[in-house]
């Protein structure tokens, strides 16, 4: 028998090697395919997103809570300038590191009303030589009326002005922090797009307007769940109860439909932009926690703009300020609520598998 050529084997495996090398990219293709189509794609992209939005997550909060500095703080001064005075309002912005937005008023009367609403946060009265009466107002915001009141201290003493702090309009005795309103718009803002996403996901098969007549059946019985919880049965807060009913309702509703809104544009991935529009930039934006002078300006400006914030401008001004009510925040969550209904009622049936596809993925 003959001895085969080592030639020809080296031969043979260097022509499955070139074949190999030379192989169509069509199984290729058809594993990607394969791939794309099973539950590992969209679980893989979601280790990365879960990854990035908790980085993002602790950033947002850490940028705006842990070290609130007031930027530019609005507020009113009565009585005629002189050296004295004007030493000691420069002794404040010294002492707070930022700029004071003096508004003069020519009487203590027209100051107060100012501050009722909410246009400057502390009224410095000068008129007496060797004093300086601070009226803060917690119910404006906590913790600017902690700062300034800190601030006026150092300055007088720096100066050598006496100074009488007074807190003209406290929070209720329940809320000494004055955090509750920011507590109860939070939870109106995360139940109702994780309702939204459950009605999805368990009652698929609803139409536009069950779904919408469904949303607003659950965001008026949350809305006055929270609104008795807080008020009758831990009696943090006295409510103007229809008003503060009526208005977290409204603000269930309008985040209900951010999310009906994107799940009609871009499907099973609405949670992550109504997660980020909500909660990872509206709650640290909101001005709950801390009020806007001592957010960063971006925060400060755009968070009256997005569902959380004007939910607590709202309901804060109802609770305290019920003689000057603003439209604007109203107006907000009302643009918001209409805009997104408009574009679900619109745009899902260009996406006739968008609800089956949340459905199927409740991620």
């Amino acid at each position: 028998m003959a001895e085969p050529d080592p030639r020809g084997n080296h031969a043979h495996e260097g022509n499955r090697a070139h074949a190999a090398h030379q192989r169509p990219p069509g199984r290729v293709n058809r594993r990607w395919e394969a791939f794309a189509r099973s539950p590992f794609l969209p679980a893989t992209v979601l280790v990365f997103l879960v990854s990035a939005v908790a980085g993002v997550f602790a950033w947002s909060y850490t940028y705006a809570f842990a070290n609130p500095t007031p930027h530019r703080v609005p507020t009113a001064v009565i009585g005629p300038p002189n050296a004295a005075h004007g030493a000691f309002l420069t002794g404040m912005e010294t002492a707070l590191g930022a700029s004071l937005v003096v508004h003069r008023y020519p009487g203590y009367a027209q100051a107060r009303e100012a501050a009722e609403r909410q246009t400057v946060f502390a009224i410095f009265d000068v008129r007496q030589r060797r004093t300086v009466t601070v009226d803060v107002s917690s119910a404006s915001g906590a913790s600017v009326a902690a700062v300034l009141e800190q601030a006026a201290q150092a300055a007088g003493k720096a100066v050598g002005t006496d100074v009488v702090v007074r807190d003209i309009k406290p929070n209720q005795r329940g809320d000494p922090r004055g955090l509750a309103i920011f507590y109860i718009s939070l939870a109106a803002v995360v139940v109702s797009f994780v309702g939204a996403i459950q009605l999805s996901v368990h009652a698929k098969e609803l139409g536009a307007g069950a779904r919408l007549a469904f949303t607003v059946a659950y965001s008026l019985l949350g809305a006055f769940a929270i609104a008795a919880v807080v008020d009758w049965v831990l009696g943090a807060l006295q409510l103007p109860f229809v008003a503060v009913w009526l208005t977290l309702a409204l603000t269930m509703y309008a985040a209900s439909t951010v999310f009906l809104m994107f799940m009609v544009l871009i499907g099973r991935w609405a949670l992550i932009p109504t997660w980020c529009l909500t909660v990872l930039i509206g709650n640290p934006s909101s001005g709950g926690a801390v009020s806007w002078p001592l957010l960063p300006t971006f925060l400060g400006l755009v968070g009256r703009w997005l569902p959380t914030g004007a939910a607590i401008g709202a309901i804060h001004t109802e609770v305290y300020f019920p003689g000057y009510l603003h439209a604007f925040p109203f107006l907000v969550l009302t643009g918001w609520a209409f805009v997104s209904t408009m574009v679900f009622c619109l745009l899902r049936h260009r996406r006739p598998g968008a609800e089956s596809t949340v459905a199927a993925h409740p991620e």
